[in-house]
This record gives C-alpha cells, sequence and structure tokens, in this order.
C-alpha cells in the first residue's frame, strides 16, 4: 500500500576521524609521534531500530537533541543509507522531505529554478512543474522574490519555498523535520493546516518535534529514541509522557 514504511533492523554508523592525515608530512609525522597519528572512532547513531507506519498515519518521532530522530528521518528519506538493516516503501511511493532548509535547493540558482530542478528531481515533468508552480508561489507567498538566487534568502524564505514545494508535490509520504519551529506564526498556522489536509487525504506523515503539543496535535502514534535505540512505541501522548520521563532522569 502506497505510504506505508516498514523499517527493519535500522542502524546508522558514523565514522570520526581525528587528527585527520590529509598530507604526505602529516603522515609522516604521524609515524614518529603517536599523538599526531590519525585516530577513526565509529559513532552509532541509530542501533537495531524496527517498527512500521502504516499508509495513512501520522507517526512523531520524538527525543533528547542526538537521539537519532533526526538521522532516522534521513534514512526513511533515502539521504544516508543504513549501515545494517533496511528500509522499505512500496514501490512508486513519492516521498516529500522538509528536513533542512535548503536542502536540496543551490544557492546560485533563483527560487523559481530551484522549484523546477527539486520538482524534477521527484520525477515530475515539465508540464506537471508548471502546472503547480503557482501553486508553491501562493503557499510560499515569496511572488516577489522567485527571480532571486537563493542564497539571498532568509532562514524563513527557505522554509517557506520548500515546505510550498513539498506539499505541493503530492506526496504519498511527508517527512518533516521542525519545520514548525521555523518563520513567524502566519506561516506555522499555515503549515498545520496543510498537515491536518495530509492528514483528511490519508497521507503519511512522518513529524519530528521538540514540541510536544504539536506531536500530540498532529501524530496518532510516536516512537522515543534514545542515545540511537527505540525505547518505546505507542500512542502519541503516551511516548510524549516516556519522553519527559527521559528529561527527569537526565536532570537527577
Amino acid at each position: 500500500m502506497a505510504g506505508e514504511i516498514q523499517i527493519k533492523n535500522v542502524s546508522k554508523a558514523f565514522v570520526i576521524r581525528h587528527n585527520k592525515a590529509d598530507s604526505l608530512k602529516s603522515k609522516f609525522i604521524g609515524s614518529f609521534y603517536q599523538r599526531y597519528r590519525e585516530e577513526k572512532e565509529t559513532l552509532w547513531a541509530l542501533r537495531d531500530v524496527s517498527f512500521k507506519i502504516s499508509a495513512g498515519e501520522a507517526f512523531g518521532l520524538v527525543g533528547r537533541n542526538g537521539s537519532g530522530k533526526s538521522t532516522l528521518l534521513k534514512v526513511i528519506a533515502g539521504i544516508y543509507p543504513p549501515t545494517k538493516g533496511k528500509v522499505e516503501l512500496p514501490n512508486g511511493s513519492r516521498v516529500a522531505t522538509m528536513i533542512e532548509l535548503g536542502v536540496g535547493f543551490h544557492p546560485e540558482l533563483t527560487g523559481k529554478e530551484n522549484v523546477f530542478l527539486g520538482a524534477s528531481i521527484h520525477g515530475l515533468s515539465r508540464r506537471e512543474i508548471e502546472d503547480i508552480y503557482h501553486r508553491v508561489v501562493k503557499f510560499s507567498e515569496l511572488d516577489e522574490f522567485m527571480d532571486t538566487p537563493v542564497k539571498n534568502y532568509s532562514s524563513g524564505m527557505h522554509a517557506r519555498l520548500g515546505f510550498a514545494l513539498a506539499v505541493n508535490l503530492n506526496p504519498d509520504v511527508l517527512l518533516v523535520d521542525e519545520i514548525l519551529a521555523v518563520g513567524d506564526e502566519p506561516f506555522q498556522h499555515k503549515c498545520k493546516k496543510q498537515i491536518d489536509k495530509f492528514r483528511a487525504d490519508g497521507k503519511t506523515i512522518v513529524f519530528v518535534s521538540h514540541s510536544s503539543q504539536d506531536v500530540k496535535n498532529i501524530c496518532d502514534r510516536a516512537c522515543v529514541l534514545s542515545h540511537g535505540s527505540l525505547i518505546f512505541l505507542g500512542k502519541a501522548d503516551e511516548a510524549i509522557e516516556r519522553y519527559h520521563e527521559t528529561l527527569d532522569f537526565a536532570h537527577r
């Protein structure tokens, strides 16, 4: 079923290089002095995470900074390949991401050029892009800036354009990371209304936010991540309670 997501034993490791030996001289010095030798550290951002998100469900990823929630969202989006395990989506599912401001935008291109580029990457034809372009401009309220290179956009303008493009791609799955914390209040309200419409239309939403109230209002279920591991999976309000317990424990 389009929009269903299965996360199977997903782990993600990053290799951190200390005293990076990027020249012959530094490698030579390191061969004589231990403290100058390059060392590699493996950081596991996710550890054996498994769960299923049903088609049409609004699902929250909750956890403290560094818990792995944004990394998991990027694995689902295909931005990061998992080190172990896999993420399964039905063939043909269209996934739209609103993960980081400006991801996928070329700074030297104008807003209009980035809309055409971003939509084409998601498989839309030129005619389809032309059909949605006016809706993207209307939603973003950036009609006066669409011929301006996005490197000159503020963070709020990036958010407006990125969200406007994402929701107009008619995705089966919408991945959202902290977008409701960006921009002014009217824009945040517009985003929430659009997410409510997506829910009503049976779209799948995966939502990351530090706002407990937003998670409760938007999500049906949620999981809590801690140090890359899944520690709770259930109803959104129960997940928030468990998340608060982890915060209380951390401050003891």
